[in-house]
């Protein structure tokens, strides 16, 4: 995100222009055909496309190669790892991010974290507010919301100076708040 961009309204792809809706709430219907295993690669994409550019804007040998330019240029937002430096400015490690949110498992959360941070209702804002600005704000979020807290939790590490009662509450909100990927995990330990 740029503050001095325009919002992406169109695209031009293979020398032709492209209307395209990146609300919020359309990306993250987008989101749910990625996550269904009963389409094919090429279904997902024309899934896709048919939300963001609607049915039959496209030509179909293009789909695919279209919605990954999509995805890429306008949706996905890589995150660089972490490294650690040595006083000396040595690289001493890179820290992988860790998931730390499920759209999906913490919609009602990010929903009631949105109100109290910044009095946006996002039933209200569907179809008004673009995913560019709701990603800002979600990723932007003060520390005192309940979706910032659970991150809190669920990125929590135990610390020498932590107490065993502590330790115990804290590993039990880690299991309560665990995204379905960490308890398929412990299920299979």
């Amino acid at each position: 995100m740029r503050l001095n961009d325009p919002e992406v309204t169109s695209f031009f792809y293979k020398e032709r222009e492209y209307l395209i809706n990146l609300s919020f709430d359309i990306v993250l219907d987008a989101f749910d055909v990625l996550n269904e295993a009963i389409f094919t690669d090429y279904e997902k994409a024309c899934l896709c496309l048919d939300l963001l550019i609607g049915e039959s804007c496209y030509q179909s040998e293009d789909a695919l190669s279209l919605w990954i330019f999509i995805y890429d240029q306008f949706i996905h937002k890589e995150v660089p790892p972490f490294i650690k430096y040595s006083f000396y400015g040595e690289p001493l490690s890179v820290e992988e991010h860790e998931q730390l949110i499920d759209i999906s498992a913490d919609a009602e959360t990010i929903y009631a974290s949105f109100i109290q941070a910044y009095n946006i209702d996002l039933i209200d804002k569907q179809g008004i507010l673009t995913w560019s600005k709701f990603r800002a704000l979600l990723h932007n979020l003060p520390s005192d919301t309940p979706l910032k807290r659970i991150m809190q939790i669920r990125a929590w590490k135990p610390g020498n100076n932590d107490s065993e009662e502590y330790k115990q509450d804290m590993t039990d909100l880690q299991r309560y708040y665990a995204l379905n990927t960490d308890r398929e995990e412990e299920d299979n330990d």
